[in-house]
């Protein structure tokens, strides 16, 4: 009665309750031997309550003074009784503890595979863990991807969301919501890798956004027809950035302050325009993002043709579906995106 009285409560389930019932008993059948012994040996309580502990934990000591015959089967029942206690205890907390463990892991995976709009990390290598913590340090939802039981765990332990698979298994890329999720960035070491992966991927979700790694020009295109949206050289682009640096230094110093956001407090970002925004059907001049958002639009990618637009024109029709590139403050940014482009 007691059982169905409490195991209602949220936390509390019949099987914690008896848990904790058969440590109170192991509890009550200690002070049980103590006064046993106490009382049929002639002893001090704390002679009593030492014997009581040896023989409940079965450490087997020699006996505080020599038992009676009535003592020596005492010790046989309390004995029998408390270890075959404990032996309950031990497996019913055992239980509760890897049952614990097992509902948190369901429960992360149907949450992981329920978010939307996240981005799906695969392979946390060096370059994975750079990525993930610009992603994160941009607030947005990320799920590291690895065939590494113990990284995956620590990364959970840690707060960041990671799911243990091989990413060219359908069913690592479902467990980690695939369907819903808004990008993928595959840095496999293996472009034959990246390549599978995109085309799994792609083939779950059609509209998902793809970057791969790649290693060389050849396979950029292999993997750029498997169906990525975009393909990036590491070497090449670390290549490209050094020749900036040397042609055009202040040109990189201005793209690197801007991108550098925390620092300065400008963004460059992208802003998509919705359904029902106020935005829509009005040109540059007449929504005036200098003087209502203090930002300014740098580039348009319409909706019809999917092209960047360069330095648009004044007179340019904004259009539900398009893409602004603006810069400006990370907050005004912020304020555009939800006052302008949101119904």
């Amino acid at each position: 009665m007691i059982l169905a009285r409490f195991g209602h409560l949220k936390g509390i389930t019949p099987q914690r309750i008896e848990a904790v019932y058969s440590i109170l008993f192991l509890i009550l059948w200690m002070m049980i031997g103590t006064v046993g012994y106490s009382f049929l040996e002639d002893w001090s309580l704390l002679d009593g309550l030492y014997m009581a502990f040896i023989t409940l934990t079965t450490i087997g000591y020699t006996e505080v003074h020599e038992l009676s015959k009535t003592g020596r089967v005492f010790t046989m029942i309390f004995g029998l009784v408390g270890i075959g206690s404990a032996g309950v205890v031990t497996y019913r907390w055992a239980r509760i503890l890897i049952s614990g463990t097992i509902l948190r892991q369901r429960h992360r995976m149907y949450r992981i595979r329920n978010m939307k709009d996240h981005y799906i990390i695969c392979g946390y290598g060096r370059v994975g863990r750079d990525v993930t913590s610009a992603l994160l340090k941009a607030k947005t939802s990320v799920v590291v991807l690895d065939q590494d039981e113990n990284l995956t765990q620590h990364l959970n332990v840690n707060g960041i969301n990671a799911v243990t698979g091989d990413a060219v298994q359908d069913s690592a890329l479902i467990a980690a919501g695939i369907k819903n999720a808004k990008g993928l960035i595959t840095l496999l070491p293996d472009d034959a890798q990246n390549v599978y992966v995109t085309l799994v991927a792609r083939e779950k979700n059609p509209e998902l956004f793809i970057l791969a790694r790649a290693s060389d020009a050849v396979n950029r295109r292999r993997i750029l027809q498997a169906g990525a949206s975009q393909v990036i050289s590491p070497v090449q682009v670390g290549a490209e950035r050094m020749a900036q640096v040397i042609l055009r230094p202040y040109v990189d110093q201005f793209m690197s302050q801007v991108l550098q956001a925390d620092e300065l407090g400008l963004g460059m970002e992208q802003v998509v325009v919705q359904t029902g925004s106020k935005l829509a059907g009005k040109s540059l001049r007449q929504v005036d993002f200098r003087q209502s958002w203090e930002t300014f639009v740098i580039a348009m990618i319409k909706a019809s043709d999917r092209q960047m637009h360069f330095y648009p024109k004044p007179d340019d029709l904004i259009e539900e579906g398009d893409i602004l590139i603006v810069l400006g403050s990370i907050g005004m940014i912020e304020k555009l995106a939800n006052e302008g482009c949101k119904p």
